[in-house]
């Protein structure tokens, strides 16, 4: 419960982390484990940008799929 009350800022770090037990909004699995960076938000979704080698990719994910980053 207390992932999805989170509140995510535009510049904070956040780990994407899959939760299988909820499927909408969820990414593909290459992107398990990567650390992005909250660019905006979409409705009840933020968008969050992730570096996989040079490119950048853009992803839209549920706060349930999220994790804030420690690092």
């Amino acid at each position: 419960m207390s992932t999805v009350l989170t509140d995510y800022e535009v510049g904070d770090r956040v780990n994407i982390v899959i939760d299988p037990a909820i499927h909408k909004g969820m990414p593909h699995r290459r992107y398990q484990g990567r650390t992005g960076v909250v660019k905006g938000k979409r409705g009840r979704a933020i968008e969050v940008d992730v570096k996989m080698g040079n490119a950048l990719k853009s992803l839209i994910i549920r706060p349930e799929h999220l994790r804030p980053s420690r690092g």
